[in-house]
């Protein structure tokens, strides 16, 4: 199969492609520079049309992980943009050069749980609405953009990726220094969901969602088990053997991040109905398996 991936140099990206030659794909990486190494890379800006698009136009698949951090900082206005544009402009730019195609494809472009905005109670499949905030406005208008595709024919699905575990990027390794350090604890009142996935899962369910034809359209790729933020920091602590005992209070959380901190706050409990549905098995269902996996 030959899939061109855009956005592939986060620490998602990166195990993706990987994993994705490994397997014996041909893989075409999208970037704003050229690279080095066996996978080949095609430049473009996320925006304009260019020769990148004929790499679109012969795939098979393309996968979209295009899109500024979401905790890279603080949500100034211009932040906002920053985050909006980063999204929805290579989304746009890709279903331009899908949907010009003669034979339809397939489009896997991630979106974020976040859709669901904070659900405290309940659990929330892919048939739960979207909720509000800025977070949620994003994810609705960035999976539409995707969506635009299915219009040729293309199958589209939307991969909504809960807070993904790797001691080499995201929110795990942003935390561990300050369990090792004795400062650990958690968010708020501990209380709201953390719908967690290890990176192992991330890019097992990406891959299986290629394969699979019978699945389209949003699939919540999450463990099988959220946990609560109480309950996350305390297998945490014990994975680092560390204590689990200084919980940052909302205001402190306010104070730093500013809007931001909504997104800590609150939470979802969010299972993956689709992809269960359709036979996808988790490597990772459990915590603190997972937190053993990832730390090592």
């Amino acid at each position: 199969m030959k899939v061109v991936l855009a956005g592939g140099s986060g620490f998602i990206g990166r195990r993706l492609t990987a994993a994705l030659a490994g397997a014996g794909h041909h893989v075409a990486v999208l970037s704003r520079r050229s690279g080095a190494g066996s996978v080949r890379t095609i430049v473009w800006d996320g925006r304009t049309q260019g020769p990148w698009a004929e790499e679109v136009r012969t795939a098979d698949a393309v996968v979209n992980l295009a899109g500024e951090s979401i905790a890279a900082r603080r949500w100034t206005r211009t932040q906002k943009e920053l985050l909006r544009s980063s999204r929805l402009d290579p989304t746009r730019a890709l279903v331009r050069a899908m949907t010009s195609r003669t034979t339809p494809g397939t489009l896997v472009s991630t979106s974020a749980v976040g859709y669901y905005g904070d659900v405290p109670d309940g659990v929330v499949t892919e048939e739960h609405p979207p909720g509000t905030g800025f977070l949620a406005d994003l994810s609705v208008e960035w999976e539409s953009a995707a969506r635009e595709a299915e219009s040729s024919g293309t199958r589209v699905v939307l991969p909504r990726i809960g807070v993904v575990l790797d001691r080499n990027g995201g929110a795990l390794e942003r935390m561990v220094p300050f369990f090792r350090s004795y400062l650990g604890g958690p968010l708020g009142s501990g209380r709201q969901w953390f719908p967690w996935v290890h990176l192992d899962d991330v890019v097992g369910a990406i891959l299986f969602a290629l394969a699979t034809p019978a699945l389209a359209g949003p699939a919540n790729l999450t463990a099988p088990h959220p946990v609560s933020m109480k309950v996350f920091a305390a297998s945490l602590g014990r994975a680092l053997g560390r204590p689990s005992w200084a919980p940052v209070p909302p205001f402190a959380l306010r104070l730093l991040l500013g809007e931001m901190a909504g997104m800590l706050l609150g939470g979802q409990r969010a299972v993956p109905a689709a992809l269960l549905r359709h036979g996808y098995t988790f490597r990772h269902p459990e915590l603190d398996p997972a937190l053993a996996s990832a730390l090592s």
